[in-house]
């Protein structure tokens, strides 16, 4: 991954083939310090993995999309659980069939790009567990 700063908080973000978004995400965050910020993307992955938090059972229900996709939006925020670094992603993607599918980003493998633009709040979003869902929630 490449990346520009612009000083004054945001980035673009070049993620290259082969890199998985959400741990090299969360890496870059780590590195520089950004425990706070929203970011948006577009490009394409060939493998993703994504889900839907189901009520009922309060767990995310996941689903592989394997096959090359257009990242139509990828969207989230960075902030930190438990001392930890977390990103937060939901992504739409488009099939070769024009059909799209989405939902919340467990892992995309990105080929052959992913251009990101984050801005960085210079605070840190802190999320806690909430009591009914079990969910890392502000």
């Amino acid at each position: 991954m490449r990346s520009l700063h612009s000083g004054s908080g945001t980035w673009f973000l070049v993620f290259d083939r082969g890199d998985e978004f959400v741990a090299t995400m969360r890496r870059f965050a780590e590195e520089n310090g950004i425990r706070g910020a929203h970011f948006v993307g577009i490009g394409a992955f060939e493998k993703t993995t994504i889900a839907w938090w189901d009520w009922t059972s309060k767990e995310y229900e996941k689903r592989e999309v394997d096959e090359q996709v257009e990242v139509l939006s990828v969207i989230g925020d960075i902030a930190v659980f438990k001392d930890e670094v977390r990103v937060h992603a939901h992504t739409t993607l488009g099939r070769r069939d024009g059909i799209a599918v989405g939902g919340h980003l467990f892992s995309g493998m990105v080929r052959p790009t992913l251009e990101v633009h984050l801005v960085d709040y210079g605070v840190a979003l802190e999320r806690k567990t909430d009591p009914i869902t079990k969910l890392a929630l502000f």
